[in-house]
């Protein structure tokens, strides 16, 4: 916004021009929202504690019983910091801009409505399930849909709408063998989007882990969007050149921004909880910008412990279905791949502790972080 401002006023003002550096209204978002984070944060804290607290999921260790008294729904703090924040420095009128923020409140918007509705089932003594299983696919499906429809058929870059790059090959586009064959990438897009927004999900179950490690995962993608949105560095990483995506590192800083002063009120012992308010939304940002920079086959690299996460719950439930049938209950139960389900609890129950798990898990996002830079050297 501030950039549709005061560009009419740098001829008077050549100071002024300093709000067309990208670099510059990054570090401004990044500010921006840093300190509307800790702004609205305690505001926001305050009504969560007032209305009720938060629904500790069913299959999480014993020692998290305490965690129902922490307020849920704290995904507000970011979605706040980020909104406002990239409205002032964001280019509104970039498509780049305007779809990965949509995706992003979009999905927001799907958390709050399922951590609303476990919160007044609570109250009611009613099983706390929130929003039905299949509503809440079907709004990830949704706005997947509507995004790789926009992408295939109006796609805001030069490259064809459906099409994909390969991580380690410089210049390697992949793209439907035959024109009829271009609607696939709508459901893929709808299945990268809804996957990544559940992985991140099923990372939030201990204090600061899902905020941490989608801080990490988005500065790659801060770094992807910069480089790919100029001439020079993207002809230098041998990348494709995608005009005015440079204007997404923007909005990615923003968001790193608004983790880190989520992470003020989210660091063990935590304040507050992001819910699926802020899980879903930052599953969404991190799926979208990928999409939207045609990196998301990077993403098994970038969110390799999300990965982790959400492949440790798909290999217990099926192993544990495959020996109850085979073996009976008792068997499947004594003989389970982890000790709980995602990979978090597992690690707590082998005798780390919350803050080591969590620290850990950080450490390996950041490894990951490193080997999804170097594939711009492996071309």
């Amino acid at each position: 916004m501030l950039h549709l401002i005061l560009t009419p006023f740098l001829d008077d003002f050549p100071s002024l021009r300093l709000i067309t550096y990208i670099t510059f209204r990054a570090g401004a978002a990044a500010v921006t929202a840093l300190l509307v984070a800790f702004i609205v944060g305690p505001s926001i804290i305050r009504r969560l504690r007032a209305m009720a607290q938060q629904v500790v999921r069913e299959g999480t260790p014993d020692t998290h019983k305490a965690k129902g008294a922490t307020p849920t729904m704290g995904g507000l703090i970011i979605l706040a910091a980020v909104f406002i924040a990239t409205l002032l420095w964001g280019r509104l009128t970039n498509t780049y801009v305007l779809l990965a923020l949509l995706v992003t409140l979009w999905m927001g918007g799907i958390g709050f409505l399922d951590d609303y509705l476990k919160l007044k089932q609570k109250r009611e003594g009613k099983k706390n399930e929130g929003l039905v299983e299949r509503y809440k696919l079907a709004g990830q499906v949704s706005i997947g849909v509507l995004l790789g429809l926009i992408l295939w058929l109006a796609p805001p870059s030069q490259l064809p709408g459906a099409s994909t790059t390969l991580p380690f090959f410089k210049y390697v586009l992949i793209v439907p063998v035959t024109a009829w064959l271009a609607w696939l990438y709508v459901p893929w897009v709808a299945f990268i989007l809804t996957g990544t927004s559940n992985a991140v999900n099923l990372a939030d179950g201990l204090d600061g882990l899902a905020a941490g490690l989608a801080a990490i995962a988005l500065s790659v993608f801060v770094f992807f969007a910069y480089v790919m949105g100029r001439v020079d560095t993207s002809a230098y990483l041998q990348l494709y050149y995608l005009r005015g995506s440079g204007e997404l590192a923007v909005y990615c800083v923003a968001l790193v921004s608004a983790c880190i002063g989520f992470l003020w009120f989210n660091a063990h012992p935590a304040q507050v909880i992001m819910g699926d308010t802020g899980a879903l939304a930052l599953g969404g940002a991190i799926g979208a910008v990928a999409l939207l920079l045609k990196s998301e086959l990077i993403l098994a690299i970038v969110g390799g412990v999300f990965a982790a996460e959400t492949l440790s719950v798909i290999i217990q439930r099926v192993v544990f279905k495959y020996r109850k049938k085979k073996n009976g209950l008792e068997y499947a139960q004594a003989h389970r791949v982890f000790k709980r389900a995602p990979l978090h609890h597992h690690f707590e129950l082998s005798g780390w502790t919350e803050t080591q798990v969590v620290f850990r898990f950080w450490i390996l996002g950041i490894l990951c972080a490193f080997l999804a830079l170097t594939t711009l050297k492996l071309r």
